[in-house]
């Protein structure tokens, strides 16, 4: 059996290691899914502990679609009546990208009558009333192939359950948990959040730390598939819960200037049942100072613009937080925002940077892990001042931001007469 389990962008990496994690054999990585091989006792097991994950998916079939024809010969091959019985409902949904199938409505319509088509000759009816469980197909088509799945996830699995409500600019959970993976939480190393707003980095890494399974409190649709015996779900529950760390002295710092959402953040931890490992406060980030005698990492998700503040504000935010956190030296800091130069209002160029979208926005992950050195920033200073890159600025609004556009050197003669033509040219 092959499985497939989506992703957000840029989270494929991390996502493969789980799956590596759970003793399963990947097959492919494209952008945005996984695909691997697994048995019906490893859909509940992927279901319940994947934190990165969207959805998991059973692929049924692949084959080149490039007309209508294809798409219904291929879709009718498959043997849908190993999984939907006569009475089951089968809605159809799906994407197209970089296909000649464009039409999203016209596939959808194609997929369902050729899956009514087989039904009908596996049962001998030609009317379904669809009234029983619920398979949900999708397919997928890129760059012509096509691949057709049932969703055995239902509610996508960023909704853990114990986030019922969120923030003013709620960071979706799996996201999350990739921030909070990428940050190697450990019970030597305390972990500070200080714009947890409703907590869900905070969450994230306390559950990490003490490997709790993310999909224990809440349910999957493929709970109502005759075909996956219940005993599978109870024997991949107690496998979780198996590997669970009760005693855990990890210790998380969740923090927001923002004294309200506070009950919230204690709310969410409550439901995901790691209260006792985070210690919730009101504070200000631009003045929290480090904890004397401590090793840590602070990770955050500060205000973008995009959904709140002013964008003013938060440009000085930005910089205040580049002060702010300079006397953390020599902690891990991890930030993750959608503004493209963070760094230059931060005051220093990050160690690392991953591009990754918290749904569709696209955000920069910065990671300063590195002692901070001022001769080096002055070298990377002046290197991209004789790039052309100086303080002369222009500015743009993008998507809310002030995007910077630095003015290029002036037109030197001397460029122009060093200039060679290349070969073969007039």
């Amino acid at each position: 059996m092959i499985l497939a389990a989506t992703c957000l962008f840029g989270l494929e990496k991390q996502l493969g290691e789980e799956i590596d994690a759970l003793g399963l054999k990947r097959i492919e990585t494209i952008d945005g899914r996984v695909l691997f091989e697994g048995e019906e006792k490893d859909i509940p097991r992927v279901n319940i502990n994947l934190r990165l994950a969207e959805r998991v998916f059973i692929v049924l079939g692949r084959f080149h679609a490039e007309s209508f024809t294809e798409l219904f010969d291929g879709t009718n091959a498959i043997r849908w009546e190993d999984w939907i019985g006569k009475f089951d409902e089968f809605p159809v949904t799906g994407h197209s990208i970089k296909s000649k199938l464009t039409s999203i409505p016209d596939c959808q319509s194609i997929v369902k009558k050729a899956i009514v088509d087989r039904l009908s000759g596996a049962y001998g009816i030609s009317w379904f009333d669809e009234t029983g469980v619920k398979y949900k197909v999708e397919f997928f088509i890129l760059k012509d192939e096509a691949m057709l799945m049932i969703d055995t996830s239902g509610v996508a699995l960023h909704k853990r359950g114990y986030r019922p409500e969120a923030g003013a600019a709620p960071l979706r959970e799996t996201l999350a948990a990739s921030i909070a993976l990428t940050s190697r939480p450990s019970e030597d190393i305390l972990f500070w959040d200080p714009f947890c707003g409703s907590g869900t980095i905070a969450i994230e890494a306390a559950m990490i730390a003490r490997k709790i399974a993310p999909g224990l409190n809440r349910e999957f649709s493929s709970m109502a598939f005759p075909r996956i015996d219940k005993k599978l779900w109870t024997l991949a529950e107690e496998e979780a819960r198996g590997f669970e760390i009760k005693d855990s002295k990890f210790e998380v710092w969740a923090s927001d200037i923002d004294e309200d959402i506070l009950d919230v953040t204690y709310e969410n931890a409550l439901r995901a049942g790691v209260e006792d490992n985070i210690n919730i406060f009101c504070a200000d980030a631009t003045k929290i100072e480090k904890p004397s005698d401590r090793r840590g990492s602070i990770v955050c998700n500060p205000p973008y613009g995009e959904r709140m503040g002013d964008m003013f504000e938060v440009e000085q935010l930005y910089r205040e937080l580049g002060r702010s956190f300079k006397n953390f030296e020599p902690w891990h800091i991890y930030v993750i925002t959608s503004c493209d130069y963070f760094e230059r209002l931060y005051g220093r160029r990050a160690d690392k940077t991953r591009k990754l979208y918290n749904g569709m926005l696209p955000c920069v992950f910065y990671q300063f892990f590195k002692p901070y050195d001022p001769s080096i920033h002055a070298i990377r200073k002046q290197f991209d001042k004789n790039r052309g890159f100086d303080d002369k600025r222009n500015f743009e609004k993008n998507n809310g931001f002030e995007k910077k556009h630095y003015d290029k050197k002036p037109f030197d003669k001397k460029d122009h007469q060093n200039y060679k033509k290349p070969k073969g040219t007039k």
